[in-house]
């Protein structure tokens, strides 16, 4: 557990009500690095909170032996050796008439669907886990890969983004609920308007699931209506008609604000300054002009206002996913498995037959 005391109250903030509702409706999630003493203690909580049936993907003996000399249980832990399960063969098969992949000998497809990364991606699309998390070990880039090439891609999102929420109650301006949803902090280095405005409603969609109400979104500009005219402040600006028009044909329940700048975004009184008599508090969402802008934010909060981070929860696949950094606390990776196990229950909602 965390021994910072804001990080702590940080981690509660968000992940106690997630666990209260996966107790009703406890979710499998595959861990596709689970030879890792984090994992280790994230599954061994997991289950004490009767949330979540962990899967854990790696060498069988090494993972039991690293449990029994940190002193974990693995009981209801379910712990995978992809080349040795009974699912590896069915799993080749089907790798092979995925379309990109049809050109690839046997032999190859076998190579890949051995990779954990692969094969806790093709657990989650062919229902054998409802969410999977990745990333704890490997580089970013190598899980990215895996997940497209095995999970289908959701059909109105043009391109995969993350999103990552911190919670921070201890400072202020930190949304209405001490806790923020922040735009692509991995993925897309320069968003087109189109992707910024779906990244602003995707986002909001993700918000309302969380926090349970109308969140508000912001996207983001070192502008605000129109006070500096440059090319990235109007691409935020089209962006943001674009997303409202989107909240609008959907009836969606979200409220989308932009182009403006962060402290018109998170402070009312900076708001009520540039843009008197607006009324839009503090986001719960900010989304980036771009990479760079998101993931710097991301950090300084994280690393200089002790913000917990969680994620990033990938937007844009059939099924839920997230990518935690190598650097990622227990906590952070207790918290993400979470968000994307409630994840899958709006996922068997909406698509009971499990086809998106």
């Amino acid at each position: 557990m965390n021994d910072d005391p804001s990080q702590a109250q940080a981690s509660a903030r968000f992940t106690e009500p997630l666990i209260e509702k996966l107790k009703r409706h406890p979710k499998r999630v595959v861990f596709t690095e689970g030879e890792d003493a984090r994992v280790l203690r994230v599954a061994e909580r997991l289950v004490k909170a009767e949330a979540v049936v962990p899967i854990l993907l790696g060498d069988r003996e090494r993972i039991r032996a690293m449990a029994s000399s940190i002193g974990v249980s693995l009981d209801f832990v379910k712990v995978i050796e992809p080349s040795k399960s009974s699912d590896f063969e069915l799993f080749c098969r089907r790798f092979q008439k995925i379309e990109r992949y049809r050109s690839r000998p046997s032999s190859a497809c076998s190579e890949f669907v051995a990779k954990p990364h692969y094969f806790g991606a093709l657990m989650a699309q062919y229902g054998q886990a409802d969410a999977v998390v990745g990333g704890n070990v490997a580089l970013p880039a190598t899980l990215f890969r895996a997940f497209l090439h095995s999970i289908k891609p959701m059909p109105n999102i043009p391109k995969l983004f993350g999103v990552t929420v911190l919670s921070a109650p201890h400072l202020a301006h930190f949304g209405d609920e001490g806790m923020i949803l922040l735009a692509d902090c991995g993925l897309v280095p320069e968003p087109d308007i189109e992707q910024l405005a779906t990244m602003a409603v995707e986002t909001g969609k993700l918000a309302r699931h969380f926090l349970g109400r109308e969140p508000k979104v912001a996207l983001l500009s070192h502008s605000t209506k129109g006070s500096a005219a440059t090319p990235g402040a109007q691409k935020v600006a089209a962006a943001t008609v674009v997303a409202r028009e989107k909240v609008s044909a959907d009836f969606l329940e979200m409220r989308i604000e932009g182009e403006v700048q962060a402290d018109v975004a998170l402070d009312p009184t900076a708001a009520e300054t540039k843009i008197p008599g607006d009324g839009f508090g503090s986001a719960d969402v900010l989304i980036f002009p771009n990479l760079d802008a998101a993931h710097i934010s991301m950090k300084l909060l994280q690393h200089c206002g002790r913000a917990m981070n969680y994620g990033q929860i990938l937007v844009g696949l059939g099924r839920p996913a997230a990518q935690v950094p190598r650097t990622a606390s227990e906590e952070t990776i207790f918290g993400t498995a979470a968000a994307v196990a409630v994840e899958a229950i709006k996922f068997h909602e909406l698509y009971p037959d499990g086809e998106v």
